[in-house]
C-alpha cells in the first residue's frame, strides 16, 4: 500500500487553519537537524528510535500525522511504521527543504 503523500502548501493551509483541524507534526529527522530547522510545535522521534519509542506516538492517536524530514524520503518510512500501527499519517513530499522553497523561505535551508 503507497504511502500518502501532502504537498507543502496544503500543509501550510491546513497549519493555518483553526487549531482543532491541524495536523500533528512528527519530525524523523536527528536531533542536530531538528535543533537547526522543524516546523513548529512538531515531535520528534528519529526514524532508527520509532519502534522502540512508539508509547510516545500514542497521544498522536486519533488525530492526522504529518511525518516530515529533510528531503521526504525517511517520511515515507516513518509514515508506514505510523499506518502500519493504525494511525492516520501522511509524508511531507519534498520534506522540509521543499517546505522553505515553497511555503516559507525564511527557515534555514541544510
Amino acid at each position: 500500500m503507497p504511502v500518502p503523500e501532502i504537498t507543502p502548501a496544503r500543509l501550510a493551509e491546513l497549519l493555518s487553519g483553526p487549531p482543532e483541524s491541524r495536523p500533528a507534526l512528527l519530525d524523523v529527522r536527528f536531533p542536530n537537524e531538528h535543533a537547526y530547522v522543524a516546523l513548529p510545535d512538531s515531535v520528534l522521534i528519529p526514524l532508527p528510535e520509532l519502534d522502540e519509542r512508539a508509547e510516545e506516538l500514542e497521544p498522536l492517536r486519533g488525530r492526522p500525522v504529518v511525518v516530515y524530514c529533510h528531503h521526504g524520503v525517511r517520511s515515507l518510512s516513518g509514515a508506514a511504521y505510523l499506518m502500519s500501527l493504525g494511525m492516520e499519517a501522511v509524508s511531507l513530499r519534498g520534506g522540509i527543504d521543499l517546505y522553505s522553497l515553497q511555503v516559507d523561505p525564511a527557515l534555514p535551508r541544510y
